[in-house]
């Protein structure tokens, strides 16, 4: 049998709140949203001011990082190139996007989530998508006293 492990709830809000605290630092607005292992959501938070369109782009995010085991902007980079491109479209499912921003949590060498942001510039996304995976992992570690790279 396979063991199974996943972000959960607890992991949603620690990103969410870190996350959150990063924005009101800078003064900013974003959506942030947390999926499990298979990319669906488990948290998610507007803050006041964040772009509307921001709620789905931010959840597409998180699944596909989540999905794809790879960060959005990777994967975005990847469909774009002019040889070896290709469309989203061919995934099957709508919800896969390249806008950078979602990364995924890899725990002891397993994909057990992803973090995203969306409301910002990619790369301003991406940075506090990290900051929360940085966060969550760390609690883990001294959860579990793993390594969890």
């Amino acid at each position: 049998m396979r063991q199974h492990v996943s972000l959960g709830s607890a992991d949603a809000q620690r990103a969410i709140q870190v996350i959150g605290s990063e924005l009101a630092k800078r003064d900013k607005a974003a959506v942030i949203a947390v999926a499990d292992d298979h990319g669906e959501v488990i948290g998610l938070l507007r803050l006041d001011g964040a772009p509307v369109p921001s709620i789905v782009i931010a959840t597409n995010k998180a699944f596909t990082a989540a999905r794809e085991r790879k960060t959005t902007f990777e994967l975005g980079q990847k469909s774009r190139d002019p040889k070896f491109g290709f469309d989203f479209a061919f995934y099957g499912d709508p919800r896969y996007i390249g806008f950078g921003g979602g990364v995924p949590v890899i725990f002891d060498g397993a994909v057990v989530g992803a973090i995203a942001v969306s409301g910002l510039s990619s790369e301003e996304d991406a940075e506090l998508a990290a900051i929360g995976v940085a966060a969550v992992l760390e609690a883990n570690r001294r959860e579990s006293g793993s390594t969890g790279s």
